[in-house]
């Protein structure tokens, strides 16, 4: 099936998120961050993707409220915090990112990291999603484990679950399993950090016989499976071209390619190592 730029990925409750949306961590420039949200919208975007961590959810509010679009045709992202866990905690911590926001509401909430008491947050997250404040409840950075241990106390399952992917970590299995639990997997960093895959020759060689950026190329492989997309950039150009992947496909031999990528390396932090358990949270 041919996809669009305006089609939606659906959850199981119904709501959905857009296939590509901004995000807008390490914007920590107001007005940059403001003049680049409204550029992504501008050229068609309608989903932002915050965190409470990224202390930009004022930044986005006001970017919101200026970009000249209804509100209800946005989705709208934010996620608890991990030293905000707790079913008290929980719903402060929401309030704080609404008022910081200035919404009635939000699209998307979503656990960011598995840590700490996430099963009384996670009750907490079911009485937002059930008094109507957010549209949809998720989570982010969780294995499977962690969602089958959220799953023998939860009424509510999640709709998405946000975990970095790209050609270097596949997460092939991960997604298997959301998929077969009618979950939405949804690519954090999806273009890698670093640079390492920008500059990767299989990449490169693809998106040079098309015309292409190797961003596109990336892109256009999370879409083929299944996946939503977040990439962030403040240059217009490069948000732009992040969203222009709908006028091309990729065959099954450039798939092959791209998926003989995997080495399962993550560039950000894995929920179950050592060093990440050890951490402490403020």
């Amino acid at each position: 099936m041919e996809l669009k730029a305006t089609d939606m990925k659906r959850f199981h409750n119904g709501q959905g998120i857009p296939l590509v949306g901004l995000g807008v961590w390490k914007m920590e420039d107001e007005r940059e961050a403001v003049d680049a949200i409204q550029v992504a919208v501008d050229a068609g975007y309608r989903a932002i993707d915050t965190a409470k961590v990224y202390e930009n959810e004022t930044f986005v509010g006001r970017a919101i409220r200026e970009v000249g679009v209804p509100r209800d045709e946005l989705t709208v992202t934010s996620k608890l915090w991990n030293a905000d866990h707790g079913y008290d905690e929980t719903l402060r911590a929401f309030d704080t990112s609404l008022e910081k926001l200035q919404l009635d509401y939000l699209d998307l909430y979503l656990i960011h990291w598995p840590v700490g008491s996430y099963k009384d947050s996670w009750r907490a997250m079911e009485r937002l999603y059930n008094e109507g404040l957010v549209k949809s409840i998720g989570v982010s950075n969780f294995h499977r484990h962690h969602l089958e241990n959220l799953f023998t106390t939860a009424n509510e399952k999640p709709v998405i679950d946000q975990i970095e992917m790209h050609p270097l970590l596949s997460q092939k299995p991960l997604r298997a399993y959301l998929e077969s639990q009618d979950i939405v997997h949804e690519a954090w960093s999806p273009l890698a950090k670093g640079g390492e895959l920008l500059q990767h020759p299989v990449l490169i060689s693809i998106a040079e016989a098309r015309e292409l950026t190797v961003a596109q190329v990336i892109l256009r492989w999370h879409l083929k499976n299944g996946s939503v997309v977040i990439p962030k950039s403040v240059t217009p150009k490069r948000i732009q071209n992040n969203l222009d992947v709908f006028h091309f496909d990729l065959t099954d031999e450039d798939m092959a390619k791209i998926d003989a990528l995997n080495k399962d390396e993550r560039t950000g932090s894995n929920p179950d190592s050592k060093e990440f358990l050890a951490r402490t949270w403020n």
